[in-house]
């Protein structure tokens, strides 16, 4: 008879199985598309593509505008990351270290936008950045839109880093006699470091991501990775260029969430609120 140990180890296997197949079948594809040769179509009654090359990569770097795309994309992220977190920080010090009535709804209240669909959100912010007159800075305006669709990500991770702070530890540097500043670097800032690193990160990958603003907003002038990808997918539809699109938006934000992973792994409350293991 199988023990229960035994049991659960062929499930975590099954499990980790069927997610690696959801990984690698859909990446595998999209190399596989992204090195088809243009002088020989890959067909339905072939596995894999008779011809293979890097033409495709060598063509889209010169002949299209991925290298003004993955700059216009690359410099908004971390600005509206940055962004979102200065804006967050306030509401979520006030979430998380101040008791006051209906603070738990107002919690509730801060992640509704989430669930409103991202098109709905771009349409909006794209009327009041008109009514606002913020259209003929596109750049501005778009890092102003992302930050503020993405904030209530920013917003829930800094509450929950600032739920870990430990009052006896601030106490302890104001005993002291550490300054605002000496009690920052003492007990707030070690609590706090993984949750703003988690919000950058969180804000940076969606902002990459973010097809909606950029392209109602910064069109026809203003191209991002996802807006040339949406194009190649769309109106042209050439499925080898749209595969070296998608590999260039997603594989280095696989590598960020691996390393915000690991990142969330290794924040332990007990450390982080200032006071080593011995």
């Amino acid at each position: 008879m199988m023990t229960q140990s035994k049991l659960n180890r062929l499930l975590v296997i099954a499990l980790m199985t069927v997610c690696a197949l959801w990984l690698i079948i859909p990446f595998g594809m999209a190399i596989l598309w992204s090195l088809v040769d243009p002088s020989e179509p890959w067909t339905a009654d072939r596995i894999f593509p008779p011809s293979m090359s890097f033409y495709r990569w060598q063509n889209m770097w010169a002949n299209s505008s991925l290298q003004s795309a993955l700059v216009n994309s690359y410099t908004l992220a971390p600005v509206s990351a940055i962004t979102a977190l200065i804006l967050a920080t306030p509401t979520a010090y006030a979430l998380g270290r101040i008791k006051f009535p209906g603070r738990e709804a107002c919690k509730i209240i801060a992640l509704l936008p989430l669930v409103v669909p991202s098109f709905v959100l771009a349409i909006f912010f794209t009327a009041l950045l008109f009514r606002l007159g913020l259209t003929h800075f596109r750049y501005g305006a778009i890092v102003f839109a992302h930050s503020i669709i993405f904030l209530p990500y920013a917003i829930r991770i800094m509450t929950v880093s600032f739920e870990q702070i430990r009052q006896d530890h601030i106490d302890a540097a104001r005993d002291l006699g550490a300054s605002r500043m000496g009690r920052y670097k003492a007990a707030y800032l070690p609590a706090l470091k993984p949750g703003i690193m988690a919000s950058l990160l969180i804000v940076f990958i969606h902002s990459i991501e973010e097809f909606a603003v950029a392209f109602i907003v910064g069109s026809p002038n203003f191209i991002t990775v996802p807006t040339l990808l949406y194009s190649a997918m769309g109106q042209d539809f050439v499925r080898p260029n749209a595969a070296v699109l998608s590999l260039i938006l997603v594989v280095p934000n696989v590598f960020l969430m691996l390393f915000l992973e690991k990142l969330l792994r290794s924040a332990n409350p007990a450390m982080n609120s200032g006071k080593g293991v011995a």
